[in-house]
Formats: structure tokens, sequence, C-alpha cells
């Protein structure tokens, strides 16, 4: 009897404890989804503004220095993903104030035409939300880690429209190596929610849709594995783009107020040299590439863009840029290998993503989100050479490389860091 007891006891606290979380996560995902909504809503509007007053850009420099002193004013000059991504695994917490400041600043980047995406915002203004949510219900430690998650793939869902990519993103780019299962349930739930939301706001979902798939043989694997290759060698070139332009930044020009002017004065120039496509997400230019049409020094371009946006001070995110340059370069390379060239622009969008975030489950989640399942043999192809062969490297310098990408070896190391 006493045994019987102790068993209903447990099962009892396990099915609360799931409850808990149902309610959690119900929570988390509604308000990520109406962040996440008004987020992209007002992203849409200023990217319009801007292409329809051209004079716009030559405020760069003026929204960088605005950008500077908001950061500078809330005391948190370096906080970015990495804050997110250490918060999850430590005792700190997200600061509250990071969601609103992510979201103006991110929107003064994309109205005055900085070249950046949305997703860091999603993850800071997710993780934010989250931690926020985690102190109205009084959460212990380890639990404000998940519902931290649950914010981020929440928010995540309703940006991009890919609920289960959002999901698994979450619980996959912490620590490579390790998935947390136990925010499965309360992840999944949040960026269902917030997905369904952001549906009610009328917001499109990323969808695109692949002209020919080639038949599977040997011949058409070899050269997808080729572009995987080509891709994956890219990705370590742009994360190393990206560092060494932050780093250098900050130490040539040690004023924040100072490094943003510059920056905005550099977009400017570039900006007045080259079109306007590489300002901004460019999103209607990676729609050109899955349909087979792509000059071939975009994806340099955008990689230079980018790199000066970010690397000075401007905020946004570089998933959305990331699609830019592997949508791009593989639609040119696709080409030359023989593949139809959409194909393989929907190839480099893939590979080089999972080559930056070391996400290949996350990867393979956003090719059928983003494609369809025609392909599907192949995206997976893609995915498991591209991480395999981008090595050590990525995007989040907080992000840990928890087993080697070689053999089975526990190696526990952040992202950038040599192995011993």
């Amino acid at each position: 009897m006493e045994s019987v007891k102790y068993n209903l006891k447990r099962a009892w606290r396990y099915v609360f404890t799931l409850l808990r979380w149902v309610v959690v996560a119900a929570v988390t995902g509604g308000i990520g989804g109406v962040v996440g909504a008004a987020f992209h809503l007002s992203v849409e509007k200023v990217t319009a503004l801007r292409e329809a007053n051209n004079w716009l850009i030559f405020l760069l420099p003026v929204g960088g220095l605005l950008i500077a002193g908001m950061y500078k004013l809330a005391r948190l000059e370096s906080a970015g993903t990495d804050v997110v991504i250490d918060a999850v695994r430590s005792k700190h917490s997200v600061p509250i104030l990071l969601a609103p400041l992510i979201f103006v600043s991110t929107v003064i980047t994309h109205l005055c035409g900085g070249s950046a995406g949305r997703e860091g915002a999603a993850l800071q203004l997710g993780g934010s939300i989250g931690a926020q949510v985690g102190r109205w219900f009084r959460l212990d430690e380890k639990d404000m880690h998940l519902v931290t998650l649950c914010g981020m793939s929440g928010v995540f869902s309703a940006l991009f429209g890919t609920p289960l990519t959002a999901t698994v993103f979450a619980l996959e780019v912490i620590s490579v190596g390790v998935v947390y299962y136990s925010g499965i349930v309360p992840c999944l739930i949040s960026a269902l929610i917030a997905y369904g939301i952001s549906l009610l706001f009328h917001l499109e979902p990323v969808r695109f849709s692949v002209g020919a798939i080639p038949s599977y043989s040997w011949q058409s694997v070899g050269k997808v594995v080729a572009l995987a290759a080509a891709c994956a060698a890219l990705s370590i070139g742009f994360c190393l783009l990206m560092t060494f332009t932050h780093k250098g930044a900050e130490k040539l020009l040690k004023n924040p107020f100072l490094r943003a002017a510059v920056g905005g004065t550099l977009i400017l120039l570039l900006s007045l040299i080259f079109p306007r496509d590489y300002n901004g997400a460019g999103m209607p230019l990676i729609e050109q590439a899955i349909g087979g049409s792509a000059l071939p020094c975009a994806f340099l371009l955008k990689m230079l863009f980018t790199a000066v946006t970010i690397g000075f001070g401007f905020k946004g995110g570089e998933i959305v840029p990331t699609f830019f340059i592997g949508a791009t370069f593989g639609c040119t390379l696709g080409g030359l290998l023989g593949l139809p060239s959409g194909f393989g622009a929907a190839i480099g969008l893939v590979s080089l993503f999972c080559g930056v975030v070391n996400c290949p489950i996350a990867s393979v989640f956003l090719s059928i989100e983003l494609f369809g399942i025609g392909g599907l043999l192949y995206f997976a192809v893609v995915c498991a050479f591209s991480f395999a062969l981008s090595g050590y490297f990525g995007l989040y310098s907080s992000q840990k490389i928890i087993y080697s990408k070689t053999r089975a070896e526990y190696i526990n190391i952040n992202t950038w860091k040599e192995i011993e």
C-alpha cells in the first residue's frame, strides 16, 4: 500500500510539473508572439519607408550614435545574443532592458539601411521575455534556463513562421552535442502559440518554392556534397570576418560613439558605391537566387555590408544575411557544378546556416519548413557535411562545442578556441 501511494505521489508530481510548464510556456509564447509580431511589422514598415525615401541612408551615422547612446545609458554596451546563451548555462539572468533595447535599435538599423537580420533580436527579445516570465512565476535557477529557451523559440517562431526549427534551434544552439530534451514540450508549446499569434496578425511565414530538384543519383549527391563543402569553408570565412571586424573596430575605435559614427559612414559610402540591394535584410535577392538568378559577387558584398554593420555597433542579426550569402553563393556555384541554380541556392542557404550555427538537426527542420520535403535527403546530406567540415567556428562566441565533430570525444570548448 505504501508503495502504491508513493508511486501515485510521484506520478502526480510529474503530471503537475508538466502542467505547470504548459502554463508557463503558453504565457511565454503568447507574449513572445505579440512582441514578435509587433517587431516583424515594425521592421517591415521602416524597410518600406527607407525604400521609398532613399535619403534615409544618410542618417546611418546618426542612427549609430542613437544606438550607442541607448546602450550606454542602459549600461549594456556589451550585451547581445551571447548574454542569452550564457544565461542558459549559468546563474546570470537576461536583463529585462535588453528586450526594448534590441527592439528599438534593430528598427533603427533597418530604417537607416544597415545590413542586418532579425533573429539576433528574436533570440534577445525571447530570452529577455522568457526570463521575465520566469521571475513572475518565481522559477528556480534551473527552470529559469528552460523558460529562457521557451522565450527564444517563441519569438524566433513568430518572426520566421518556422515553429519546428525554432523549437529545435533553441534546444540545440546552446551546447553543441547536448540537446536539452527537458525543454521539448515547453519550447514546442511556446513556438506553436507564438506562430499562431503571428498568423492572427496576418504575417506570412517565410516559405520558398524550389523549381527543379535533380533525381537521386550518386552523381547528384557528389555535386551536393561539393557544394556543402564549399559552403562550410565560406561559413568559416564569414565567421572570421565578423569576429575580426568586430574586434578590429573595438581595438582601433575604443569610443563606442566614434565607432558607431565611423561604421555608419562606411556603410553609407558602400551604399553610394554599390546598389541598394545589400542594405537591410535582402529578402528580395534571396527570392531571386532561389528563382535561379544571382550576381556572382553578391555574396561577397553582403558579407562586407553585414560585417561592417554588426561589427561597428549596429544591431539586428546575422542569420538572414547568412540566408542571403548562402543562397546567392549556392545559386552561382550550384550552376557551375551542374545543379539547377535555384536548387543550388536552396542548398547553399541551408548549408551556410548549418555551418555558422552548428545546428544540423535544426537545419534539416529549416529545410523542410522553408522548401518542403521534396529534396529532404539532399538537405540531410548537406547538413551532415556542412556541420562536419565547418570546424569549431560559429557566430556566437558563447556557444559551447561539447563533443568533437570528428570522433567520440568530450572537448567542451567555446567556438573560436583552439583544441589543445
